[in-house]
């Protein structure tokens, strides 16, 4: 890229970070200093608002750049991710959504402390939810160092790790100033930005095939090198019992783990009642299956009009299709058409990124203060000095997912956030589904799921070959690899079950009956919520 049109670029990244740091500075001037203000924006948006809030957070840099960048690569076997992230959403909307925002408050461990000993849980709970909450954070920052160092035209790792810090610092910026209120807007402004380009992008892949998907996928195959191959599964995950075991064991994690996701279960409490948080999920179902059946487009499209091979020269894992798609689409590499396309959608992805790791650390400070800060003191903190703890909180995930980013900058950002999935769906799913639905629950029960889930699944991902053993890994220079698969799932989800269920069968404690028939009727009818 020349300079000038560098200079475009960082000019459309500059102004919607001027747009979003004003956002928040109108927002800290309002009362901020309530935590219902704070976590959950003083539950005053509408479902259409919260539904595109909810879309905003779900439609990440995982879904932008790295589904997309996946299916140039690998074809149907990328597209499963698609799949995955797309029917998660009615697990949300059937097991969870309504009954999260009746029981709650502000946390995922409100929900499970509603009916047992609350500090062991909340300290477990909260553990879990900033660890869920890192990874995923994480993914987001490989993003943005793979995308601003494609903008700058330097792929260095100087110019990708300035990128990630560059983006840390914006995020707790955010959170600290504007809580709730200012992510939510962001998110807004963020997925009407990421709607409209995705539109846009595949309207002009379509025209380029004049409307016909399956000579799109002809040409993507035949440019693949795989032939028919390509659009069958197995390119990726076919090609041993090893491989299919790890297929099997990402799809469960990519449709239990949303259910489980600390930012997504927050957005549940910014809406006044049930009924809303209900009506959110179905606004933003609609939202996000437009989004994915397009990323769909958007990957076969990079295939036959980039070219796999390219795309992998830009970046091994695929992260940077989508905007070598825009630039050969608007007129290639030195034009003006290509460059202001390509600066447009680096933009939207820039703010993809920024908007979701305000919205996730916005959910994983709340998990320190109004959790582990609250259940380790002596007593419970007040309000105020709750908020200051979340807005310590925001600058600590901060600096410590900055560190995580740079380590992990040459891995899929798709592939990243499936981890995080996993352990969401291993150490929060099993005990969230256990105390809404099963009488007998106890409190050793409840500690049992969630560390009985986190633990083999963190354990799990060090020793695969993520971590080791692979030229792909983090550290590729040394060898620990045992357990084969790269996502853990498929072990650690029945881990984090049937600890939960082995927790409360052997526990002496006798199960609060009257407590259980309060939560149950809470849940279900919406009486005494928040």
């Amino acid at each position: 890229m020349t300079g000038n049109h560098q200079t475009l670029a960082l000019l459309l990244f500059s102004v919607f970070v001027a747009i979003t740091l004003g956002i928040t500075t109108w927002v800290s001037r309002s009362r901020q200093g309530s935590a219902e203000e704070f976590y959950a924006g003083g539950r005053l948006f509408s479902p259409m608002e919260n539904g595109f809030a909810i879309a905003g957070d779900y439609m990440s840099a995982a879904s932008f750049l790295g589904i997309s960048g996946l299916i140039s690569l690998f074809g149907y076997d990328g597209l499963l991710y698609s799949v995955g992230f797309l029917v998660a959403w009615l697990v949300v909307l059937f097991l969870v959504a309504e009954l999260v925002r009746n029981c709650g408050r502000f946390t995922l461990a409100d929900v499970i402390a509603a009916r047992m000993n609350e500090r062991p849980v909340r300290i477990a709970s909260g553990t879990a939810s900033v660890t869920v909450s890192l990874l995923y954070l994480v993914a987001q920052m490989v993003g943005a160092g793979s995308l601003v160092a494609l903008l700058l035209g330097d792929t260095g790792d100087a110019a990708q790790a300035w990128a990630v810090i560059g983006v840390g610092a914006l995020m707790v910026i955010y959170v600290s100033l504007g809580g709730m209120r200012a992510t939510t807007w962001i998110q807004i402004v963020k997925a009407v930005l990421l709607l409209g380009g995705t539109i846009v992008l595949t309207a002009l892949v379509l025209v380029r095939f004049h409307g016909d998907f399956d000579r799109l996928l002809r040409t993507a195959a035949e440019r693949s090198g795989h032939g028919a191959a390509f659009l069958a599964p197995g390119l990726k995950y076919g090609g041993d019992w090893i491989a299919r075991f790890d297929f099997m064991s990402l799809g469960l994690a990519l449709v239990l783990g949303t259910a489980g996701l600390p930012h997504i279960l927050s957005r549940f409490y910014t809406v006044p009642t049930a009924r809303a948080a209900r009506r959110s999920v179905v606004w933003s179902i609609g939202l996000i299956g437009g989004f994915y059946l397009m990323t769909i487009v958007l990957g076969f499209g990079a295939a036959a009009i980039v070219g796999p091979d390219a795309v992998r020269g830009s970046n091994a894992s695929g992260n940077t299709a989508v905007p070598l798609l825009a630039l050969d689409l608007g007129g290639g590499a030195g034009s003006t058409g290509g460059t202001v396309l390509f600066a447009i959608v680096a933009a939207v992805a820039f703010a993809t990124i920024l908007a979701v790791v305000a919205g996730i650390t916005l959910a994983s400070s709340a998990s320190v203060a109004h959790d582990l800060y609250a259940s380790l003191r002596r007593r419970h903190a007040a309000p105020r000095s709750e908020v200051t703890v979340a807005r310590i909180a925001a600058v600590g995930m901060g600096v410590v997912a900055i560190g995580l980013g740079l380590l992990a900058r040459d891995l899929n950002v798709a592939f990243l956030v499936g981890l995080a999935f996993a352990v969401a769906a291993s150490a929060n799913l099993p005990v969230l589904l256990y105390s809404l639905f099963w009488r007998g629950f106890t409190t050793r029960g409840a500690v049992w799921a969630v560390y009985g889930g986190l633990v083999p699944a963190l354990m799990l991902v060090l020793l695969s070959p993520v971590v080791s053993g692979s030229p792909e890994a983090i550290f590729p220079g040394v060898d620990f690899q045992i357990f084969p698969l790269q996502n853990p799932g498929l072990v650690s989800i029945p881990l984090g079950f049937l600890a939960g269920w082995i927790g409360t069968v052997t526990s002496a404690e006798v199960p609060d009956e009257a407590k259980h028939a309060e939560t149950e009727v809470r849940s279900l009818t919406g009486a005494g919520a928040v």
